[in-house]
């Protein structure tokens, strides 16, 4: 049985096909560990022309994602089981972080709705979803980006996916006091650019274990 299923819903389905089909994303399909859903919002829009977006009220710069075609859409999903868990990508949602990337993987499917344009008609925030998440306080063009990252982060957590012991020791873990992970360095051991000499820390190279330890242990703050 698949552990965690996504489904996107999007007016650029297109954009998705490359990052899901490589690396760990494609491996986690193929074991059937995850399922990601691609959906056109448009499907859901009933004019010959697929009107997804409208001017907004009040005047205003650029196009307002229409409200219709997404509460069609979810309700059609809702059908769909698991429950879903629904997140509205915007950049007025709470940040997203690591702590929030364990809270979702413990989901069993999620509903991911890329905004684009100026935005979303606001009563999708107020009335559809569970939750409004951003990916940063920076502007994109659409949440097809934030939905990818999201799947990422969340998809490394579903059990099986990354190996345990590769999770328990990296960035944000609790393991590292949920901070950034100490430097790594790998062969060779000396490299020149130029004049210039790089080498590794010596204390990499001691083969004392308890010594690394502690040089690990000074960039957690202990």
């Amino acid at each position: 049985m698949t552990k965690m299923i996504f489904d996107i819903l999007t007016i650029f389905p297109e954009a998705f096909q490359s990052y899901f089909n490589t690396s760990i994303l494609k491996s986690a399909q193929e074991r059937k560990l995850i399922k990601i859903r691609i959906h056109n919002l448009r499907k859901w829009t009933f004019d010959r022309h697929q009107t997804v977006d409208d001017r907004p009220y009040g005047g205003g710069a650029g196009m307002i994602l229409k409200i219709e075609p997404i509460y069609r859409a979810l309700k059609d999903l809702k059908k769909l089981k698991p429950k879903p868990y629904i997140i509205l990508l915007s950049v007025r949602g709470k940040n997203f972080n690591q702590e929030t990337a364990r809270r979702l993987a413990k989901k069993r499917r999620i509903i991911l709705i890329c905004g684009h344009y100026e935005g979303v008609d606001q009563r999708v925030a107020d009335y559809l979803v569970d939750e409004e998440i951003s990916l940063g306080d920076f502007i994109l063009t659409g949440g097809e980006i934030p939905a990818m990252a999201i799947v990422d982060a969340v998809s490394r957590l579903v059990p099986k996916v990354i190996k345990k012991e590769s999770l328990e020791e990296e960035s944000f873990s609790p393991k590292m006091k949920n901070k950034k992970e100490y430097p790594q360095y790998t062969r060779p051991a000396v490299f020149k650019i130029g004049r210039k000499t790089l080498k590794v820390p010596k204390v990499l190279l001691s083969g004392d274990h308890k010594k690394i330890a502690q040089w690990r242990q000074k960039f957690l703050g202990g």
